[in-house]
């Protein structure tokens, strides 16, 4: 049987590290079902997946494109945010978060930047910046490190 070998100059194109995990950020932004706007995260250490999420409604309770939004001060309270979905499944699935860093498609609001920073995410990387300047003042003082990647979506 003969192997087959790749040319090692081959036009395949490789993602790097921040593509393949935007990448997948995107991907599960695919998931959202809040039409204001469709948010994905991962979680990584060490170069592997600790967790996943996207913005969509509390377990049980009908989705935002089915029923419409209930929106407070501009903002839909029925959704739970991409990143803090994420921390959730790690702690349902009993997965720390210490020393980890965060993809995500969209940078975090407030409430979630404190939630990433008590779980003890250290960097997040985010695609498009999104209203709060409080996570980036916050984030110099404590350590948590925040890297606009500005990516277009690999996925269409």
């Amino acid at each position: 049987m003969e192997r087959v070998r790749y040319h090692p100059r081959s036009k395949t194109m490789r993602a790097d590290w921040h593509q393949y995990f935007m990448g997948i950020a995107h991907q599960a932004a695919t998931r959202a079902t809040c039409q204001r706007k469709h948010v994905g995260a991962v979680i990584v250490r060490d170069r592997t997946v600790l967790s996943t999420g996207y913005n969509g409604s509390v377990r049980g309770l009908p989705h935002c494109e089915d029923v419409g939004c209930v929106m407070e001060d501009g903002h839909c309270i029925t959704t739970v945010h991409a990143e803090a979905n994420a921390i959730l499944q790690a702690a349902k699935n009993g997965v720390s978060l210490e020393a980890s860093e965060l993809y995500t498609t969209a940078s975090p609001c407030w409430n979630c930047f404190k939630l990433i920073a008590n779980a003890g995410i250290r960097k997040i990387y985010y695609g498009e910046f999104y209203r709060d300047e409080r996570s980036r003042e916050v984030a110099e003082e404590i350590g948590i490190e925040l890297v606009d990647l500005q990516m277009p979506s690999l996925v269409p």
